[in-house]
């Protein structure tokens, strides 16, 4: 019975042992070629790194031709790195016989940039396409055009240097620029090659990712007479300019004849206010003597032979033309 209960604890204790130690990882490494202690394992497991994730990629690094430190991968595992995809990034550069470095590898996959698609794309270049550019050329004319950027990636500047959205702005404010100088549309239509070599000779891929191989523009289409929607705009705000002050004028125009018209309203006032103190005066001066009844007679046959001349002068007066009517 004390046998059996001292097996029982061995047993245990063995299975614990075991599910700390990954012995079946360690063998299979030693079975790849790949030396590496017991003790090193042990060390992952308190560091808290998953042995797998760093003796697998050792693995197929070795088996791939590639020396890599174990602690190096330890230390990008701790970095928050992927072990897995930097270890395939360095077989796939020295397939293609381009040289990459783990540090850089390391660095660049650390950047959050991925590695293994970089190298990808330096062997097999990617085909950016630019959306719809528009520019006007001196004509007024609208020209939108579309290319396809060919870029291959610059291992020495992926970290730092800027990404397909800044390649894509350039070449499209290059676009701009090239219809923007030509004095028609029609030269842009007849050599539209002209367009992708001046901005090929700009030199935009400066400061970027990537290394710009060829622009090519895949479609030019005429769009709207600019000029002339523009000359129409400046004509109707002319227009409205010229309405305004014209308004101005006559509201202006109008305030005066109110104003005169006030004016001759105010004067008739007086006129009719004199008028009725003439009969006033007149039998004031009857009563005080300095006018005679003679006086008075005399001056209303005046007044009388007046009116008739201004209705003689009336009825005679020619008639004006329709059209001055």
């Amino acid at each position: 019975m004390g046998w059996l209960i001292t097996l029982i604890i061995i047993l245990i204790l063995a299975i614990v042992v075991l599910s700390f130690v990954p012995l079946g990882l360690w063998i299979s490494a030693l079975a790849a070629g790949v030396h590496i202690s017991i003790i090193t394992l042990i060390g992952m497991r308190l560091r808290r790194v998953v042995p797998a994730r760093i003796v697998n990629p050792l693995i197929k690094a070795t088996k791939g031709g590639i020396d890599v430190d174990v602690n190096k991968l330890e230390a990008h595992y701790l970095a928050g790195g992927n072990v897995d995809r930097v270890v395939n990034a360095l077989i796939a550069a020295q397939r293609a016989a381009i040289p990459l470095p783990f540090e850089r590898a390391a660095a660049i996959d650390l950047a959050g940039r991925n590695v293994l698609e970089a190298v990808q794309m330096s062997v097999n270049p990617k085909v950016i396409e630019t959306p719809q550019v528009s520019a006007v050329a001196k004509d007024g004319i609208e020209v939108i055009a579309k290319a396809r950027v060919t870029v291959r990636a610059n291992i020495d500047r992926l970290v730092g240097g800027a990404g397909e959205e800044t390649i894509i702005a350039r070449v499209g404010e290059g676009i701009v620029t090239t219809v923007g100088s030509a004095a028609n549309h029609k030269e842009v239509l007849e050599n539209p090659d002209s367009i992708s070599q001046t901005v090929l000779d700009k030199g935009l891929d400066a400061g970027t990712a990537f290394e710009i191989l060829s622009i090519d523009i895949a479609d030019v289409d005429v769009g709207r007479n600019i000029g002339a929607r523009l000359q129409m705009d400046q004509a109707e705000a002319d227009k409205n300019i010229a309405q305004a002050r014209a308004e101005e004028r006559r509201a202006m125009a109008v305030a005066q004849e109110q104003e005169m018209r006030a004016r001759v309203q105010e004067m008739r006032a007086k006129v009719v206010e004199a008028e009725a103190e003439v009969p006033r005066a007149m039998a004031q001066a009857l009563r005080e003597g300095k006018l005679g009844v003679m006086d008075y007679y005399h001056m209303q046959n005046i007044l009388s032979d007046t009116q008739m001349r201004n209705a003689i002068a009336e009825e005679n007066k020619p008639e004006k033309p329709e059209d001055e009517r």
